[in-house]
């Protein structure tokens, strides 16, 4: 287990990252959301010791992470930090040796990956001469060569197509499947909703909320879509019922509680013509914006 514990890095007046706690158990995958700025990176060069903290730890398996545990964790920088006039292959190989790896073990994993991700016409290509979206998966490859121990990568599907997502995501999910931690930034949301056991939401440096998706969602506010035959107009004048949005027969609102929903449903019922009453289930974007601002 990867444990992050009272983070804090200080820039002159500026606390870019403040008492920053959460863990990435084994095997999970952990989404580290935020908008630009508000520390995400900042914190992940912590993790990684490429920045000391002002305040706090980082923990590997309950005990502080030294530097030999940290050299067997996969990192992806926010910006690419592959040498872009050196021949694609040949840096992985030189990174793989670089995690401890034998030449031939280092260049045959290496060429693997590559032409599993449809980059094996491209091997002795320097790095400069791919697209954006190779780079990125040369980039990815690269933290996962060395058979880590833990995956920390900042935006890593960021400028790939979809079906490289669904390639990558596949990668990530074997490193998980056997006990892996991962941890990755994204400003993909709906992305982070789909892949990850469990989400970090920062705000200024602070963790402002965490848990899994749907624990995300039940501190959102209790909310219906109720759609009617007739006009639902009427439902304005009921009491505890805040209403978001109507037109013409379907209405969004906001009860003050479950028992008050089911007496809107039950007056509903017997008005006639009841064709949907159903909860409305907040997207993780929502959710970002709500407890960001609060």
């Amino acid at each position: 287990m990867l444990g992050v514990h009272g983070l804090t890095r200080q820039y002159a007046e500026v606390r870019a990252v403040d008492d920053v706690t959460f863990e990435v158990p084994a095997g999970k995958m952990i989404g580290f959301v935020g908008g630009n700025g508000a520390g995400k990176t900042t914190t992940m060069r912590m993790i990684m010791g490429v920045l000391a903290p002002t305040a706090g730890e980082v923990t590997w398996d309950g005990r502080p992470a030294t530097r030999a545990d940290r050299t067997r964790f996969g990192y992806m920088p926010e910006e690419r930090g592959l040498y872009p006039k050196q021949g694609v292959l040949d840096q992985l190989a030189y990174l793989g040796r670089l995690h401890g790896m034998s030449q031939n073990d280092a260049r045959g994993r290496a060429q693997h990956l590559l032409e599993r991700f449809g980059l094996g016409d491209r091997l002795k290509e320097k790095v400069e001469k791919l697209s954006l979206g190779n780079q990125q998966r040369a980039q990815i490859i690269a933290a996962v060569l060395g058979d880590p121990t833990a995956l920390i990568l900042d935006e890593p599907f960021s400028g790939l197509d979809p079906a490289a997502v669904e390639q990558m995501a596949d990668l990530l999910r074997e490193h998980t499947s056997n006990g892996v931690p991962v941890l990755f930034s994204s400003h993909q949301l709906d992305l982070v909703d789909r892949l990850c056991d469990g989400i970090v939401v920062l705000h200024k440096g602070k963790v402002v909320a965490s848990g899994t998706s749907e624990e995300l969602r039940g501190g959102a506010p209790l909310r219906y879509v109720l759609s009617l035959t007739g006009d639902a107009g009427w439902v304005r004048g009921v009491t505890g019922i805040t209403v978001l949005d109507v037109e013409g027969g379907t209405v969004a609102l906001e009860p003050e509680s479950e028992e008050v929903a089911q007496r809107l449903l039950a007056e509903a019922v017997s008005r006639g013509g009841v064709r949907e009453f159903s909860k409305i289930r907040p997207s993780l974007s929502e959710i970002y914006r709500e407890v960001a601002a609060a």
